[in-house]
């Protein structure tokens, strides 16, 4: 069974429709990206999969449940990572989860969830006295306490270093190894390429593109970009031909190709037989952020 299940999802407020019937599935088990920019209806979406925000029409199972209904059950086996969470200031991070484990008759242990979210050393401080990248993963240890089969992460490391992104990313991991499904929201591009199996890109209230982070809008298909810099001895025209674009200005040439691997062998071969320098020879394929602004617009309108 799969863990969510949206079928033509509409949700509008007076004259704007926020989501205009859109329709996927989520996969148990599997971490799942929806992106887009603000005012897409992501986070209309999203809280309508959790349980709060009505939708005006459609069909939404969570687990197998309908989250309008507000079913205790359901909200048992969900956990919550929002982008702004409040806890009791004044306790401290062992106390906190504590706490919030007697709210569920099925709970994770205390040490076992300091341990996952990599606060050993803070165990005993006040949540004030926590750093923002701290209060993170306390709030992500908070949403993991009841033991949820699904937890909806949304813009879980915003304001992080990138230290603490890659601990994060490590504790995202983690869960997954546990076989926990995953409902992922962020702005950041290499977060949902090190993540998710799947993404989904909203634009204006449709979602415009789902798949594999790899194959997204034909991702794998788009031709690869081969760049580096001649000897100062050796012309462009000296370059042996390969299937596809060559364009160079002064000793910097660009190469937009298909066939990546033998484009990329012609020309190494060619410089190794002529013990030619190519100086900062890289091969690069379109981005997740290149296909994303293309898909989007790289624009931002009013937020839902």
């Amino acid at each position: 069974m799969n863990a969510i299940e949206v079928s033509d999802l509409r949700k509008s407020y007076g004259e704007l429709e926020a989501v205009s019937g859109i329709s996927f599935s989520v996969a148990a088990g599997e971490v799942f990206c929806l992106l887009g920019p603000n005012g897409a209806g992501k986070t209309t979406t999203t809280e309508i999969l959790e349980g709060y925000r009505s939708r005006d029409g459609g069909t939404v199972t969570v687990l197998g449940m309908d989250p309008a209904d507000g079913q205790r059950t359901l909200r048992e086996r969900v956990g919550i990572v929002l982008q702004a969470c409040g806890v009791q200031a004044n306790l401290t991070v062992a106390e906190l989860i504590e706490m919030y484990g007697r709210y569920y008759e099925r709970r994770r242990g205390v040490d076992e969830l300091i341990e996952l979210v990599e606060l050993d050393a803070k165990r005993h401080t006040r949540a004030s006295d926590l750093s923002g990248g701290q209060r993170r993963r306390l709030d992500l240890a908070l949403a993991l306490v009841g033991d949820p089969e699904l937890l909806f992460l949304d813009e879980p490391t915003t304001g992080f270093d990138p230290a603490a992104r890659r601990h994060a990313w490590s504790t995202i991991r983690a869960l997954c190894n546990l076989g926990k499904t995953v409902f992922l929201t962020t702005h950041f591009m290499d977060e949902a390429q090190t993540l998710a199996n799947r993404v989904a890109i909203m634009r204006a209230g449709s979602i415009v593109a789902l798949d594999q982070p790899e194959r997204l809008g034909g991702r794998a298909l788009r031709p690869s970009t081969i760049r580096f810099e001649l000897p100062e001895s050796i012309g462009a025209s000296e370059i042996p031909g390969v299937d596809g674009e060559l364009a160079h200005e002064g000793r910097r040439v660009t190469i937009q190709t298909r066939d990546t691997l033998r484009a990329t062998a012609t020309i190494t071969a060619w410089a190794l037989d002529r013990e030619l320098e190519l100086e900062h020879f890289a091969v690069t394929q379109p981005t997740l952020e290149d296909i994303y602004l293309e898909l989007t617009g790289a624009s931002e309108v009013e937020a839902t």
